[in-house]
């Protein structure tokens, strides 16, 4: 059975009371530290932090892939939190973190959440070159590596 999530942007006092739900019908234990969005996070779910046990969850997850994908990184940081707390094998490494993430249908990675970077091209004006850079080139400084010719910012779509 799933707990109900809004599929919009949740709060921290709504995802601390979500935390706590999923921990009380999953787990049958409580969860008595604090559950918050981190924007800071950008290529991970979530993160479990082992000298205050809070928890941080990354809000691109609901943005990106929608309440479910949440309430399984939920789970996956609630089987630290509570395996960490039980002095047992918490590290995703070990066989009772494997275990318990199992009982409890967590995810084991979450989907990816980088964005797509920018891409820019440029074309020598000697030899026809396309360049492609995920930064952007100062065209005045920087000549093309087959032929030495300038280049000229160009807008490929392929």
């Amino acid at each position: 059975m799933q707990a109900a999530l809004p599929e919009s942007s949740l709060t921290d006092e709504e995802l601390q009371a979500l935390v706590e739900a999923i921990s009380w019908q999953f787990f049958q234990q409580p969860f008595r530290h604090q559950a918050r969005f981190n924007h800071r996070l950008k290529t991970t779910g979530g993160r479990y932090h082992l000298a205050s046990h809070n928890l941080d969850f990354n809000p691109q997850i609901v943005l990106q892939y929608g309440s479910g994908e949440l309430e399984k990184v939920i789970k996956h940081e609630l089987c630290h939190y509570h395996l960490h707390l039980a002095g047992q094998g918490y590290r995703h490494r070990d066989r009772d973190f494997k275990e318990l993430l199992m009982q409890t249908g967590g995810s084991r990675y979450v989907q990816p959440l980088t964005q797509v970077q920018a891409q820019y091209y440029y074309q020598c004006q000697a030899c026809q070159a396309v360049i492609i850079r995920k930064r952007r080139l100062n065209t005045t400084r920087y000549v093309c590596g087959k032929c030495g010719g300038s280049l000229q910012a160009t807008s490929f779509t392929n």
